[in-house]
């Protein structure tokens, strides 16, 4: 497994080692005691998504006290996947960065709690898959504008396909930072 840092703290990229033959092939996508050292959190639940292509998803987060760490993965297509630092004390509050995660790469995105998360799909048939580090909480959802000016997120799309909820998230200009 590799494990690389990134400019932003606590945010890694994670290459599973990935074995092939003329079946197809193998890779652990979680290990705990691997990871233990590195990720300060147990996960308690798993959630997937199917979406198609120019889906955008997002900025996600939930509120403390029941913020999230996610360990995201895509299993089939691609995205183009964005996270947020929205730690009011960190040097990079406010700076986004993008990997882009697809089932060729096997790469995966840990996003530590403080960060809002979001992806565009880039390929028809994508499922998107994440660990989360506490349960799913209605009340302490949060979101924040995919397309606010201050964030300057270029996404390389025109026109994505967006939820209602994600029209009319917070912008970050008018952000208060729970965390």
């Amino acid at each position: 497994m590799n494990i690389e840092k990134t400019f932003i703290k606590d945010l890694l990229i994670i290459t599973p080692n990935v074995f092939t033959d003329e079946r197809g092939y193998f890779l652990e996508s979680y290990n705990k005691n691997n990871l233990r050292t590195l990720l300060d959190n147990d996960f308690v639940q798993d959630n997937e998504s199917l979406s198609q292509k120019n889906v955008l998803r997002g900025l996600h987060f939930q509120k403390p006290p029941h913020e999230q760490a996610k360990l995201v993965r895509v299993i089939t297509g691609s995205v183009l996947d964005v996270v947020v630092d929205l730690r009011k004390d960190s040097t990079t509050f406010g700076q986004h960065f993008k990997q882009l995660l697809s089932a060729e790469n096997k790469k995966q995105l840990y996003v530590p709690t403080g960060f809002a998360h979001g992806f565009l799909v880039l390929e028809e048939n994508t499922i998107f898959s994440y660990k989360c580090s506490t349960y799913y909480n209605k009340e302490s959802e949060g979101a924040i504008l995919w397309n606010d000016r201050t964030l300057n997120i270029n996404w390389n799309v025109n026109q994505p396909i967006i939820s209602e909820k994600d029209k009319i998230a917070e912008k970050f200009t008018n952000f208060v930072s729970p965390f």
